[in-house]
């Protein structure tokens, strides 16, 4: 049996009940056979990033998984599309976004998955919300570096 490692998911939704969508995917993340939910950051809203429509919430995830990074991947990309998950075109409004930011301290390189994420470290709703449930993860030059970038913590 796998011994488990810990990710990082970063979620997103603007479309529809937002809120209502980032707080079910947590509890759908949490009830996954294999994952184990230890940390969740604070909601936050911020503007759409080489995208469009309303703002977005999003958070951040601190999992335990004993999947491999494919496979929690394939089942992030089920619940999205339980939540109405279309992919019109890059960076469409959407529902629901779950994005696997860090595996452990593993490094990929694929067609379908990209570790760590290849833009976390130029978005302020993925940096602020991770650097609050795991501050060792997130430099203060990091954070430095999103300061302009306007986000609001909802709770």
């Amino acid at each position: 049996m796998r011994l488990p490692v810990t990710a990082y998911i970063g979620l997103g939704a603007n479309l529809g009940d937002a809120q209502g969508a980032v707080r079910e995917a947590v509890q759908a993340i949490a009830a996954l056979d294999g994952v184990a939910l230890t940390r969740q950051s604070s909601l936050y809203t911020s503007a759409p990033v080489d995208s469009s429509g309303p703002d977005y919430v999003n958070a951040v995830v601190e999992v335990q998984t004993r999947h491999k990074a494919q496979r929690l991947l394939r089942e992030l990309q089920a619940i999205e599309a339980r939540a109405g998950r279309r992919r019109p075109y890059r960076n469409a409004p959407r529902t629901l976004d779950l994005d696997l930011l860090l595996y452990a301290q593993v490094h990929i390189n694929s067609p379908h998955l990209t570790l760590p994420h290849p833009r976390m470290l130029q978005r302020a709703f993925v940096l602020v919300p991770l650097a609050e449930i795991a501050p060792a993860r997130v430099g203060a030059q990091q954070l430095q570096s999103v300061l302009g970038q306007a986000l609001a913590r909802i709770h």
